[in-house]
Order: structure tokens, then C-alpha cells, then sequence
């Protein structure tokens, strides 16, 4: 029988704070991504950079921030706030649980109240800087994975603007070595802080964002479609609304605690949608079905409250119960000034009252139409589900308390061949499969009713757990696994228009991934390397040395079990779909999916590449 261990005092060891956040990153930042999604930890690093500039603007000290991102990934982010006390720079960079926020009345509504923020950004920084001025001097520190490296002992005389600067450079060996970020994520950010602090101009690479209605300039640059009537605006003490109805049938909402984007919303966006419906209904007297009074809503709700509890250290859902230390309930806080502030407000606008009753009563016109339509559809995927093969589920779901939910995935594939691939070496806890037939319809303007009379896109819903809406969805991960050939991508755009039209909010909440494949196996006796480009074929030959065996694939079904193993596996390549709102989506759709084609030829023609003449024939 085997020794037991041994249990000694050496045993029990304290990291310092340093070591504790790199040992564990994910504990603060999320997921260590590469910066292709939006939910990848740099940008967690990026916000908190930014967080104590936006906090010395709320209280009233420096209306501009600008942000600078070379190309390299460096980044400086500078305020011209009150700047850190000079004597207080190394607590604030390098000392847990230091900040001012702890004690003062003024910063009791912050998001960053843990002291862990800018610890974070340093500790997970090959290279960091910090430096503030303030009364005529200056002081900077600067650090490398958390250990100080060069310290200004004595402050300085500089006559530049007081203020704040952070500067730095992820460290490569915590994150994957290609990180960097993309201008689009960190405009959005940008852009978000200018509608939540109305006055501040934020200038990232030379880009000047500033608002001046707050949430109301957010609706107008976010939906795609024109509202039914002007948003409604709503303004109160730690709260602030705007919502208004459009002709789609979705839900979209933009949620806020203390300039945090809670994207995953929460409590207060719960009691939002809550409140709405109790609102509504008793205005208009009827009691409208929740769904009738929500669809086609789009709305943005920011709330300020004392000490938030979230559900993650990366702050996107709100998990607390009450606004502040009294005990009043974020559901009764929300709930009180609706009541009052919708029910006047639509007294007040008789016109914007009935746009919206117009609006509820086409809702649930279109839901009782389609209410027989989904039962069949319903019953025709349960009675074909024992006897057709299109599925290959997983033990593990999305829905479900499985310990695995979050590594659910199931990969939409065309054809049998593909699919018989994957379905012999996937992980089948975790992996699903979902064959197609050919090409799908093209839903493009269809009508919802169509659509789920549509036996493929019934099966496709049934599957993905989405017939009514996402809540039920059954696997984290969407992945659409087609031929990098005409064929395939046009399977994988009419898979996108369905998606973008019926089920925008599986993209928005970051759902829907392309499969990359790769394009060619490089090799020898020794090696085997998978190249997903050009450059990354060259790489590898130059790596094997001389002639290596080289295959182009041209489809996933040529692709054997063996090697599907390594592209589905640890080392999975996966490109989010990411939807930017409010840019033309309509028309976007309308030009690649509609009947235009003289536009659509003219446009190919325009910017066909004609790669035969420059080649060696």
C-alpha cells in the first residue's frame, strides 16, 4: 500500500499579489483571448485603464481622455483629471486594495471599488508606466510584470496639464502571442463611455467621440431600423432610460451599472423588462401578453448604485438585489420610477401612446398567426427526430447545470461526408453535430411564419433549443463548418441571413462562430503541420526543411477523422460573428441577399480580381 502524502506547514503558501493574479488571470480579466472577440481579457485590462479617467469626469475634473494603440499593441491612455497624489503613485499601481475609493462619499457609485484594477493591468504587462502630474510636478514608475524596474525618486518640475497616464504592453507569455487590439472593439468602448458621460470627448488614434444626449444618441446610432416613433427619454436620480419600438420582432437592450456594460444584463435589466410590461398594461388596461409588449423593443437602461454585487470579477452581469445600504430592492427602485415617470410621460404624448399600442396589438396578431404554425413545426421535429440523422447530439447542454455547459459547441455542417468526419472524433460530451441538406432557403425578407414552415429550419431550431427565443439554447458555441469554396460560403451566407434576421441575439450574446479550416498540410516523416494561410504554409516549409510532402484541401470531407481531432480540438480556430449595430444592416442584407442582382453584378465586376494575368502561365 502507497505511502499517504504528507500534510506539512511547507505545504500552505500565500502568493503575493502579483503572483496570485498571474497565476490565476482568469479570475480577473476572463478569458485570455487572442483580441478577435470582444469579450477577450484585454479589453478588460483596457477598460480598467480607463475606468479612473472616466471617474475624475463624473466628478467633475478633466473633460478629455485620449486613448493611443500603436501597432504593436502599446498602449497610453492620459486624463487631465486632478492627477494621483505623487506620494500615493506606488500604492496605486502595486499595492492590493489601495485606492480612493474605499472611503469617499463621492466615488461610492464606481465600478472599480475592488483595488484590484490597475494591479491587474500591471501584473499581466511585460511592460507597464504609470505617471501624474500635479501642481507644477511629475512622478512616474514603471514595472514589468508587476516588479518595479525604474522608480523617479523625487518628483519633478513639469509645466504640463495635471492629469493621469497609463502605459503598456501585455505580456505575450500570459496571453497567445498573436494578441492585439481590434480599433472596432475599442471604439465601441469609446463610444459607449461618450453616451453614458454626456461633455466627455474620448480621442482614441486621433478619433473624437462625444455625445451630447446620452442614451438617446446611443439608440440612433445602434438600430438598424427606423423607430415607430421617437425614442422616449426618461431621467431620474441614479437612473436613466431610452426606449422606443421598431418594426422587427426582437428584443435589444443596452445595460449600464455605474458605467459598467453589463452585457449579459442582470438584475436591473430584469426589473427593467419587468417593469415595462406591469407599466404598459396598466395604461392601456389590458393584460397584453409579456412578448406582444416587448417585441420589436429596443432599449438602454443605466443605473448607479452603491457597492454592485456582480456575478463575475469582469463585471458583465449584475447579480445584486439592492441599490444601496438601506435595503431598497434594484426591482422596486426601477419598477417606482417607471410607474411614475412612463405612466406621465404617456399621458403627456397621446401620439407616441398609440404608435405603441399599434404596435403591441400587430405583436400579438403575429403571434397568434404564428402560434399553430410552431406547434406543427414542434411535433414535426419530435416525430422526425427518432428517425432522421441530422443531429448528433452531445450528453452535455447549455441549459442544463452540467459541469461542462460552457464548452457546449455544435458544428452546422454541409453534407454527410463532413459530417461523418467530425462526428467520429468529436468530444461527445461536449460536441454535436448538425448536417445540412445542400443549400438552405434564403430568408432573406421572408416572414417568420415561412421560415418555421421551412422543415430544415425547423430541425435547425429544434436542435438549437431556439424555437420561441435563446433562453433555451442548448449549446454555448454555434459553429458553422462549411468548404472554404463558392459553395460553402454561400451556404455559410444564407445561414448568417437567418441568423442576423430571426435570431439577432445569438450574435449579439456572442454565440456564432465560423469554423477556420485549413488550407493546406505541410509534412514530412518526422512532423505534420496545418496551414491556414500563405504565410503559415511558408513558415512551415522553411520549418520541415527540404521538400516537404505538401495537400491543398479543397473540402472538409476530404479531410480524414485523424485530422479533424487536431482542427475541433484544443487548438480549435474559431472566428466570432460579430454584428456592429447600426451599420446598414438592412441594406447590407438587402445588397447580398436581395434581388438586386444588376447592383450585385456590377459591384463583382467592379471589384472582380483578375489574378490570371499577372501569373506564370
Amino acid at each position: 500500500m502507497a505511502a499517504a502524502a504528507s500534510y506539512t506547514e511547507d505545504d500552505i503558501k500565500s502568493l503575493d499579489w502579483r503572483e496570485h493574479i498571474r497565476l490565476r488571470p482568469g479570475m480577473y480579466i476572463g478569458k485570455l483571448g487572442d483580441g478577435s472577440s470582444p469579450e477577450d481579457g484585454i479589453y478588460i485590462l483596457l477598460k480598467e485603464a480607463m475606468d479612473n479617467s472616466v471617474d475624475e469626469f463624473v466628478m467633475g475634473h478633466g473633460k478629455e481622455i485620449t486613448i493611443d494603440i500603436d501597432a504593436e499593441g502599446r498602449v497610453e491612455v492620459r486624463d487631465y483629471g486632478r492627477g494621483i497624489p505623487l506620494g500615493k503613485l506606488m500604492d496605486c499601481a502595486a499595492k492590493i486594495n489601495t485606492g480612493a475609493k474605499y472611503d469617499s462619499e463621492a466615488f461610492k457609485k464606481s465600478v472599480g471599488l475592488n483595488g484590484v484594477g490597475i494591479k491587474a493591468v500591471n501584473a499581466l504587462s511585460e511592460f507597464f508606466e504609470i505617471q501624474a502630474w500635479r501642481e507644477g510636478k511629475t512622478k512616474a514608475i514603471e514595472f514589468s510584470k508587476g516588479e518595479v524596474v525604474e522608480e523617479m525618486v523625487k518628483p519633478k518640475a513639469d509645466g504640463s496639464e495635471p492629469g493621469t497616464r497609463l502605459a503598456f504592453d501585455v505580456d505575450r507569455s500570459v496571453f497567445p502571442k498573436r494578441t492585439n487590439y481590434r480599433a472596432p472593439f475599442v471604439e465601441k468602448m469609446c463610444r459607449y463611455y461618450s453616451y453614458l458621460n454626456p461633455g466627455l470627448a474620448l480621442v482614441f488614434n486621433g478619433k473624437k467621440f462625444k455625445s451630447r444626449n446620452g442614451l438617446l444618441d446611443l439608440l440612433k446610432e445602434e438600430m438598424d431600423e427606423a423607430p415607430l416613433y421617437d425614442p422616449i427619454h426618461l431621467n431620474g436620480n441614479d437612473i436613466d432610460v431610452a426606449f422606443t419600438h421598431g418594426p422587427g420582432s426582437s428584443e435589444d437592450y443596452y445595460s449600464f451599472v455605474n458605467g459598467q456594460n453589463t452585457t449579459q444584463g442582470g438584475t436591473h435589466l430584469a426589473a427593467f423588462r419587468e417593469a415595462m410590461v406591469k407599466v404598459i398594461r396598466e395604461f392601456f388596461k389590458k393584460n397584453y401578453d409579456p412578448s406582444d409588449i416587448r417585441a420589436g423593443l429596443t432599449g438602454a437602461i443605466s443605473v448607479r448604485i452603491e457597492e454592485p454585487v456582480f456575478e463575475s470579477q469582469t463585471k458583465t452581469k449584475l447579480g445584486s438585489a439592492t441599490v444601496s445600504p438601506d435595503g431598497e430592492t434594484v426591482r422596486t427602485f426601477i419598477g417606482s420610477f417607471l410607474k411614475e415617470e412612463l405612466d406621465n410621460f404617456l399621458h403627456k404624448h397621446p401620439p407616441v401612446a398609440e404608435a405603441m399600442h399599434k404596435r403591441i396589438l400587430a405583436a400579438e396578431k403575429e403571434r397568434k398567426e404564428l402560434s399553430g404554425v410552431k406547434k406543427l413545426a414542434r411535433d414535426r421535429a419530435r416525430q422526425t427526430k427518432v428517425h432522421n440523422k441530422k443531429l448528433r447530439d452531445c450528453r452535455a447542454h447549455l441549459n442544463t447545470k452540467h459541469k461542462r455547459r460552457e464548452d457546449t459547441t455544435v458544428f452546422l455542417t454541409e453534407g454527410d461526408s463532413a459530417s461523418g468526419s467530425i462526428t467520429k472524433c468529436r468530444d461527445v460530451e461536449t460536441q454535436a453535430v448538425f448536417s445540412l441538406r445542400g443549400k438552405p432557403l434564403n430568408t432573406f425578407s421572408l416572414t417568420k411564419k415561412v421560415v418555421y414552415e421551412n422543415e430544415e429550419f425547423a430541425l435547425l431550431q429544434a436542435a438549437l433549443g431556439i424555437e420561441d427565443d435563446i433562453e433555451s439554447l442548448r449549446f454555448n458555441r454555434v459553429v458553422i463548418a462549411t468548404d472554404a469554396d463558392v459553395d460553402g460560403m454561400h451556404i455559410r451566407l444564407l445561414l448568417l441571413t437567418f441568423f442576423l434576421q430571426f435570431f439577432p441575439e445569438l450574435i449579439r450574446e456572442g454565440h456564432l462562430y465560423i469554423l477556420q479550416t485549413p488550407l493546406f498540410r505541410v509534412r514530412n516523416k518526422k512532423k505534420t503541420i496545418y496551414c491556414y494561410d500563405d504565410d503559415e504554409r511558408e513558415a512551415a516549409m522553411t520549418e520541415l526543411g527540404r521538400n516537404p510532402e505538401i495537400t491543398r484541401f479543397k473540402g472538409l470531407g476530404e479531410i480524414s477523422p485523424d485530422e479533424f481531432k487536431f482542427m475541433i480540438g484544443k487548438d480549435i480556430r474559431l472566428d466570432p460573428v460579430q454584428m456592429e449595430e447600426g451599420k446598414g444592416l438592412k441594406e447590407m442584407l438587402t445588397f447580398y441577399m436581395g434581388k438586386n442582382t444588376p447592383d450585385r453584378q456590377g459591384f463583382i465586376i467592379d471589384n472582380l480580381r483578375d489574378d490570371v494575368d499577372s501569373a506564370e502561365v
